[in-house]
């Protein structure tokens, strides 16, 4: 099997970007792949290209399109694996990939092309509209880029991609959770074309797992990861505990990380460190009591889970998205209603009060990392995907 991987990085790199890298290194044991990358930062700054050009090359990029054009034939691809195009790759790539005869297996980490954003979220809640095509409620609220102007243009290459038939090249639709699947299928997916495939984990061998006197929030700081909903919660406890509260350390960065730092010197037990990486990142985790994780958009799946359960951590999640189908309620942690601060501070008391249940989740949530996110069953389940994408001939 030969793949052409085709990603548009993201001006700030997150947990999509971490998993297109995982997923490469993966494949590249059982196929040839071959990568062709832009990056969305080539069109900021002062020799971005005119706001003008960047709209049109949106829709068509003619270097982007000579790019892939050019690693499609060295490669010698027999289908690209397509995560992200927008907007320096543009949607001409389906196009290409039309033109070409070139099946692609479009990669869902977000709910684009039914969101502008990929969030399906604007003004702060839930813009469920984009499933059946309409994205006026992230228009109006300048979802993309903070810009309407923008935002209205991307709907309007979304809608123009697919009126063209551009998106008839994508063969294989892959989810990362049930939610997922269903969603895309709610919006006019083929449910035959469409398929979960959860990502995987490699464990560590021998993780040193200690346990210190706070809970963990790790991830962007914006409202949608549920933030607000997060130091809702710990004021609740520290209005009923006082300084007997159990810590929260908030490690992130986001467009809300100056309210969140200024919110967390007020608190009594909450601590700001912004964002973490490496070593500093592995140490946060390894001590925290649990970690949580309380969005409130359709959060596709949440690879912090795993990271959480790599280190023996219980996970207390919104029961939003795909986060119920890896967080096992009373197993593996405990699931909140989405928003709902005081159920989720009434489950940090539990878990104070029952030290012992809380480190028999931890211990549960490892197991269940190591049963259920192997990265040979990935790979079978991959290789399934191909076969259908590629028809009865693969």
């Amino acid at each position: 099997m030969k793949l052409l991987n085709i990603f548009n990085h993201y001006i700030e790199r997150g947990g999509e970007a971490a998993a297109v890298v995982s997923i490469t290194e993966s494949l590249s044991h059982v196929a040839e792949v071959a990568s062709c990358d832009f990056s969305s930062a080539d069109w900021t700054g002062p020799n971005a290209p005119a706001a003008a050009k960047q709209a049109l090359w949106m829709i068509r990029n003619p270097s982007s399109i000579r790019k892939v054009r050019e690693q499609h034939f060295r490669s010698k691809a027999d289908a690209w694996l397509v995560h992200n195009v927008f907007p320096v790759g543009s949607a001409a790539i389906y196009a290409e990939a039309k033109r070409l005869g070139v099946p692609i297996i479009q990669y869902l980490h977000n709910f684009r092309p039914f969101s502008v954003n990929g969030y399906l979220w604007a003004d702060d809640r839930l813009a469920p509209e984009g499933l059946s095509q309409n994205y006026w409620p992230e228009i109006w609220h300048a979802a993309w880029q903070d810009s309407s102007t923008k935002t209205a243009w991307l709907a309007l290459v979304l809608k123009l991609s697919r009126a063209l038939g551009w998106w008839n090249s994508v063969k294989s639709w892959i989810a990362v959770s049930d939610f997922m699947r269903n969603k895309f299928i709610s919006a006019g997916v083929p449910a035959s074309d469409i398929f979960t495939l959860r990502h995987f984990w490699k464990p560590q061998l021998n993780p040193v797992s200690s346990e210190g006197d706070y809970y963990l929030y790790l991830g962007r700081l914006i409202t949608a990861k549920g933030i607000n909903v997060l130091l809702e919660a710990w004021q609740i406890l520290e209005r009923e505990l006082g300084s007997a509260a159990p810590r929260l350390v908030i490690a992130g960065a986001g467009p809300l990380d100056e309210l969140i730092a200024q919110r967390a010197t007020k608190m009594l037990s909450t601590q700001f460190v912004g964002e973490l990486l490496g070593h500093t990142k592995r140490k946060v985790i390894e001590n925290a009591r649990a970690v949580v994780v309380p969005s409130i958009w359709w959060e596709p799946l949440g690879l912090v889970v795993y990271e959480a359960y790599d280190f023996g951590k219980p996970v207390l999640a919104a029961a939003s998205g795909g986060l119920p189908e890896i967080v096992v309620n009373n197993l593996t942690g405990v699931l909140h209603t989405p928003g709902n601060a005081q159920q989720l501070a009434h489950q940090v008391l539990e878990l104070e009060k029952d030290v012992a249940r809380r480190r028999e989740m931890g211990q549960q949530a490892r197991l269940w990392l190591k049963g259920n996110a192997g990265e040979e069953q990935w790979l079978e389940n991959f290789a399934a995907i191909t076969a259908h994408t590629l028809g009865p001939s693969a």
